[in-house]
């Protein structure tokens, strides 16, 4: 079956594609753009708009093996769960005392609530073995 998207189907899936992979890098060292979900976005939009974009995604060192896990098995490692969870707690601690209106406080509050409820149901990956199995 060949790829028969039109021209300007493949600029929008490959832009959006662009734009997350960039707001997903930025997220690394900003606690409040989020990594992994702009990285999954970004393999979905090059899915559909480039196939060299998502294998190159997909290959990449870094940002692969995040995707791939998601992908394939639908869960992230445990230290990208750790990290996520570091990063949202502080990012909405600091969002919350740096804002003045009590109400919008209330509003931060609410969507920590549901973001991080929603981030810690994401499956962990288990070890392919356990250490202690073989002895």
């Amino acid at each position: 079956m060949t790829n028969t998207i039109s021209p300007v189907k493949r600029f929008f899936w490959n832009t959006l594609g662009v734009a997350s992979v960039i707001l997903g890098v930025v997220g690394i060292v900003l606690p409040l753009l989020p990594t992994t979900p702009f990285l999954l976005l970004a393999s979905a939009s090059f899915f559909r708009g480039s196939p060299q974009f998502h294998d190159w995604l997909l290959s990449h060192r870094k940002l692969g093996p995040i995707i791939s896990d998601w992908e394939n098995e639908r869960c992230i490692k445990r230290a990208v769960r750790t990290k996520g969870a570091i990063f949202i707690v502080l990012s909405f601690a600091i969002s919350i005392l740096v804002v003045q209106p009590v109400w919008l406080k209330v509003a931060l509050f609410m969507l920590f609530i549901g973001v991080f409820t929603f981030f810690l149901r994401i499956p962990v990956k288990q070890p392919v073995a356990d250490h202690d199995e073989n002895h």
